[in-house]
């Protein structure tokens, strides 16, 4: 949704008030306090009777407050820290909060999507508004109950207080204040002022995570509910011919068989009869379309870079002629593997349709889509469809195509009953929309010591970099400047992978910035500060980061990191982006251990804007610093006719706890509003490494996964 809806949904949408019955009491007991009188027995806030006081906010008698956070929650954080904005303008105190996952709601939630580090960004302002609408309303109610003006009034952790000193708490006035007129403006608070935003806060599903009660979509039951596991062609290519399911009906436990497209679903009263079921299924597949294979992509990625069709996305100057004039012309090829999602939780989603309703339940990315689609497969109206999300074990954007949740309702239509799809591990890899095999191409000429030309080409599977890419550093640094796409079309499914395209892009630009200053003999910091100068120097409305910001997490990185100045044997690689907003430097030391790189440490520099949760911003930071790493060493799916090679983690590759290093984080402070953080810091971890290794080896790194292009040690495989 727009923005202008956004903040109409904020005052309005948002806000539709009811009243309900007063609240109930709470009785309970507890052994360690029943002996001492005057011990009051702790409040379990999630018990308690809550009054409705608009879309997101639920208010007790006893003023604790229920806070509804309405995105998806992938471990992101966005749970924690959108109720978080809520109660930082409502003004209460954190441990009165107990917070709940809202379900899909498009009348009154905006952008209920997690995706593209933007859900903070995009509920800043609108959240803090209801907040602070809701607020105001209470503040009016007690006012009227005074009988005195409302500005005289102040709330503060729960608590009204009038000019007299009298006292009056939130749950005292939320019955009157529900039924008042919704205020059309709200003054929000100056940041200075905030005593939660910018405060650590623990995640609120923690102890349900840690004690492993039913959380994640895995976990969710209905009664009557049968379990599909479902048997999907071998081979991307491949489509269904026949099926001989007698031996699957005589497993235990299974129900059912149902064949839909060319798909079969063995349905059974518990996943491991359903998972054996489909392994004895007999099935007879034929190639429909191209059995494509990983020396197959390369040779046709490889003809696109050197041939001369592309997308212009971006052209600045005369490249050509640049190149032509030049003293000396640097250029690189730089090649990227698919890669699975590889999410913990594997994929999984539950339906019940009826005559009368869709009920959709698990962990999707995009709920709304993911129901119109529904409604469209079936032939329903969408009105009929309800979809509740759960926690997500991992999605980095795998859930954002909500498939598994489709072939849950479909089944379910045909079984007549309710259906939990759930994926094997081997499912999930070799039946999932992969991060596109990429190569770029990259030049940049030199005349006089200096850098006068720049052109970056793409090749990648099925679809090229999304329209601001190309706007991002170093566009506008240099008067001859271009960007050209193009790709092969594939049948094996493509789609968002944590950080899609600059993933890897920032790998290559910053591998090759690295080596070009080397080039031009000049520091290879220096070179990103003097362009960037460039950028001040000539202000630029179509590029999409800030040059001023991003010097500020370079010169952060390089003054945290000792850049430079470290102990013998430690050698240091230094890589700088910026994406989804956000402007991340990192620099990664290494040292080397028989013949193998070790990770250290890596520093991390980050201008987000504001921190909403400096615990759960860290440990993103940190995530994304890991996973950026771990498949830049090591991530590789391979394709032989048309089959993945990997399907399990005997044999993928991911980081290991061991393999993991320190990892030191600044944020660059500031007062200007969030940007996102579960993506930025992934893309530049991986040049961090490679340069790192350069200056430790000698050897430059231009495919991964690195592990390919040196004798590292082999974790697997």
């Amino acid at each position: 949704m727009n923005l202008s809806k956004q903040q109409t949904f904020s005052r309005r949408s948002f806000l539709k008030t009811s009243a309900l019955a007063s609240g109930g009491m709470l009785i309970s007991f507890n052994l360690f306090t029943a002996c001492k009188s005057d011990v009051r027995p702790p409040i379990d806030i999630s018990q308690l009777n809550f009054n409705d006081f608009n879309a997101f906010i639920k208010i007790s008698d006893e003023g604790k407050v229920t806070i509804f956070s309405p995105n998806p929650e992938i471990g992101q954080g966005v749970k924690t820290a959108m109720p978080m904005l809520i109660a930082e303008e409502l003004d209460v105190l954190w441990e009165d909060v107990y917070v709940q996952q809202g379900n899909l709601d498009t009348e009154n939630y905006a952008r209920q999507v997690a995706g593209g580090s933007q859900s903070i960004r995009s509920s800043w302002e609108p959240l803090r508004q209801t907040g602070a609408t809701a607020k105001q309303m209470l503040v009016n109610a007690a006012a009227a109950k005074w009988g005195v003006s409302a500005s005289e009034c102040k709330a503060s952790q729960g608590v009204i207080t009038n000019a007299k000193g009298e006292k009056l708490g939130y749950g005292d006035v939320v019955k009157e204040a529900a039924l008042l007129e919704v205020p059309e403006d709200v003054k929000l608070k100056d940041p200075k002022d905030f005593t939660i935003i910018g405060k650590d806060i623990g995640n609120v599903d923690l102890d349900k995570i840690v004690t492993g009660k039913p959380l994640f979509g895995l976990d969710y039951k209905e009664e009557g509910m049968v379990y599909a596991s479902v048997l999907r062609p071998p081979a991307f290519g491949q489509v269904l011919e026949s099926f001989d399911d007698t031996d699957a009906r005589h497993v235990n436990g299974v129900v059912d068989v149902i064949k839909f497209g060319d798909k079969i679903a063995v349905l059974a009263t518990s996943t491991w009869a359903a998972m054996k079921g489909k392994k004895v299924l007999k099935a007879e597949w034929k190639q429909d379309s191209e059995a494509e294979s990983t020396a197959f992509h390369n040779e046709e990625l490889l003809k696109i870079l050197n041939g001369n069709k592309f997308d212009t996305r971006r052209k600045d100057g005369h490249v050509k002629k640049a190149f032509a004039e030049a003293d000396k012309v640097l250029e690189r090829i730089y090649e990227s593997p698919f890669l699975p999602h590889n999410c913990m939780e594997p994929m999984n989603f539950f339906a019940h349709v009826t005559k009368e309703k869709i009920n959709l339940v698990g962990p999707i990315q995009t709920p709304k889509w993911t129901a119109d689609r529904v409604a469209e497969l079936l032939d329903r109206d969408v009105s009929e469809v309800s979809l509740k999300m759960t926690r997500m074990g991992g999605g980095f954007g795998r859930r954002l195509y909500g498939d598994f949740a489709l072939e849950a309702a479909e089944v379910s239509n045909s079984a007549k009953k309710p259906v939990k799809v759930v994926f094997s591990r081997e499912d999930d890899m070799c039946a999932g929309t992969y991060r596109p095999a990429t190569k770029y191409k990259i030049a940049a000429s030199i005349k006089d010591g200096k850098l006068t030309g720049y052109h970056l080409k793409e090749a990648a599977i099925n679809g090229n970099m999304y329209g601001l890419i190309p706007n991002f550093f170093p566009a506008a640094a240099l008067d001859n400047y271009q960007v050209d796409t193009a790709n092969y079309k594939s049948n094996i499914t493509t789609g968002a992978w944590r950080a899609p395209y600059t993933n890897f892009l920032a790998s290559a630009e910053q591998c090759f910035f690295d080596e070009l200053a080397e080039v031009m003999e000049v520091d290879r910091i220096q070179l990103h500060l003097d362009l960037l100068e460039n950028v001040k120097s000539n202000p630029e409305p179509n590029i999409e980061y800030s040059p001023e910001r991003l010097q500020g997490v370079i010169k952060m990185v390089v003054d945290k990191s000792n850049w430079g100045k470290t102990e013998a044997g430690v050698y240091q690689g230094f890589s700088v982006y910026y994406c989804h907003n956000t402007h991340v430097a990192e620099v990664a030391d290494i040292v080397m251990e028989n013949g193998n790189p070790i990770v250290k440490k890596v520093t991390c520099a980050v201008d987000c804007g504001i921190v909403v949760n400096p615990l759960g911003a860290i440990n993103q930071i940190k995530g994304g610093i890991i996973d950026g790493i771990g498949h830049a060493l090591y991530g590789e799916l391979v394709f032989k006719d048309g089959v993945p090679q990997s399907n399990n983690f005997n044999s993928y590759q991911l980081i290991r706890m061991g393999q993991t290093p320190q990892i030191d984080v600044h944020f660059v402070k500031s007062d200007v509003a969030p940007t996102g953080l579960g993506e930025p810091t992934l893309p530049p971890a991986g040049a961090a490494v490679a340069n790192a290794i350069y200056k430790a080896t000698g050897k430059r790194l231009t495919k991964q996964p690195y592990i390919d292009n040196m004798d590292l040690e082999k974790v697997v495989g």
